[in-house]
């Protein structure tokens, strides 16, 4: 008979597979194709919300959120039902509300909570099981990579993430979630009671705009037969997903600064000094028929510089050292 395994050190087990697993999507060296991209900038939740234009005579929203660098944090004071799972990378909270009974949308009701994405060993068995594509090399005519985040079950079917991101130089990944992330915590002065005011699924705080770094696509099934699954699309805009990012250009190139005063200074006197002696040689050729030396201006004081430089340096030797010649006298 073989010795039983106890529930803690399987359970051990289980998560340190898990966390094996999850490993593979470190966001600080993403690579693909000899390629290597740095998201670490774009760690941490952010949201985007999408309203649902069908919804009649209610009304809702859907608040997708991910978090592209470690699992999302549950919020607290959420009833369980309200948020999803543990080890979740992309998550979809929808509220629906009755405008006519609730128009200042204080009472919304969460109607669905969809785990897209993330690292649920531990739970139905679906592991994160992340895939990078260079979109370089795909069909589509862009710079940047596109990650599969796999894991997700909702209403017995499999669901995925797909992030696009997407080279922009000008773009941080960040833009957006700044603005709203201000807005939230002008708003919890103002309404300290309110312990949700950070939570995502305020359907104040992120909107569908193009502004926004983070944009929403779609979300359709897709595939046929054992290979359906419900789809997330997201599209990231941010310079941390060009390749000549992971090459070291990590500041923006800078612009090779002027002449400084010094270096303008040397040159003028240079071209004063050119123009003076070009000018007196003529001058000295046509009026006098100067040949050689003579064709300098004060050639005489010229041809005489590296004698009195010679005496000058002497002199400064006598006076450092405070020996001079007296003819072999010594003084009274």
């Amino acid at each position: 008979m073989l010795p039983s395994i106890p529930t803690k050190a399987l359970s051990s087990l289980l998560l340190l597979s898990s966390l094996v697993s999850a490993v593979n999507l470190d966001c600080n060296n993403v690579q693909v194709e000899k390629k290597k991209f740095d998201l670490s900038k774009l760690g941490g939740p952010h949201s985007i919300l999408v309203a649902d234009t069908q919804a009649h005579p209610s009304k809702s929203n859907t608040t997708w959120t991910i978090d592209i660098c470690q699992a999302l944090k549950k919020p607290k004071g959420v009833p369980k039902g309200d948020t999803c799972p543990s080890y979740t990378r992309v998550c979809g909270v929808t509220k629906t509300w009755n405008p006519i009974d609730d128009p200042d949308v204080e009472h919304p009701i969460i109607s669905d909570v969809i785990g897209v994405a993330g690292e649920y060993t531990l739970g139905h068995g679906a592991a994160l099981d992340p895939k990078i594509t260079r979109l370089k090399t795909s069909e589509k005519d862009l710079e940047g990579i596109d990650i599969e985040l796999h894991g997700g079950r909702y209403n017995d079917r499999k669901q995925k993430a797909v992030v696009s991101f997407l080279c922009e130089q000008d773009w941080t990944g960040n833009e957006g979630y700044e603005e709203d992330k201000r807005r939230s915590l002008l708003r919890k002065d103002d309404e300290d009671d309110d312990d949700d005011e950070d939570q995502p699924g305020d359907g104040e705080r992120f909107k569908q705009d193009s502004k926004n770094a983070l944009q929403f696509v779609s979300y359709a099934e897709e595939g046929e037969g054992k290979d359906r699954m419900d789809v997330l699309r997201l599209d990231w805009r941010t310079k941390y997903a060009c390749e000549k990012y992971e090459e070291g250009d990590d500041e923006p190139t800078k612009k090779e600064g002027g002449w400084g005063f010094f270096t303008w200074f040397i040159l003028i006197l240079f071209l004063g000094i050119a123009a003076y002696l070009i000018f007196g040689s003529w001058l000295n050729y046509n009026r006098y028929g100067a040949r050689g030396w003579d064709l300098l201006p004060h050639g005489d004081t010229i041809r005489d510089v590296p004698y009195l430089f010679k005496d000058w340096s002497r002199k400064v030797v006598e006076t450092v050292t405070g020996s001079s010649s007296r003819g072999g006298y010594s003084a009274v």
